[in-house]
């Protein structure tokens, strides 16, 4: 991602896209393309996420946990992998504790 392209892809979204031995397994185009898509998911869930917190007050751990289990069905348009990594970056934001996050039982979005 050596390009002209002024767009910092960070290594932690990178990894979504590399293989064991870090190659990129899709275009940088397309890589970055995703990363603008999920980054910007991920600051549009930011409110979502606090009025969850403050109306239905249930835990930080919680409320991600729910969100990462909505991302990873088929219908959200996302990977699996990209919904960690989407979750991850969304508890940044927050600044609150990332819990452990395993796909959903009944997951279809492809990996």
């Amino acid at each position: 991602m050596d390009d002209d392209n002024q767009i910092h892809v960070p290594p932690s979204f990178m990894a979504v896209y590399s293989d064991a031995r870090g190659r990129l397994t899709e275009q940088s185009d397309a890589v970055r393309t995703r990363y603008e898509l999920c980054e910007d998911l991920a600051g549009h869930l930011v409110e979502h996420a606090q009025t969850l917190y403050h109306v239905q007050a249930p835990s930080e751990s919680e409320i991600l946990r729910r969100i990462h289990a909505g991302l990873c069905t088929a219908e959200s348009g996302v990977s699996v992998a990209e919904a960690t990594w989407i979750v991850t970056r969304l508890a940044e934001l927050l600044v609150w504790q990332c819990p452990e996050l395993a796909p959903a039982k009944d997951a279809t979005a492809s990996d």
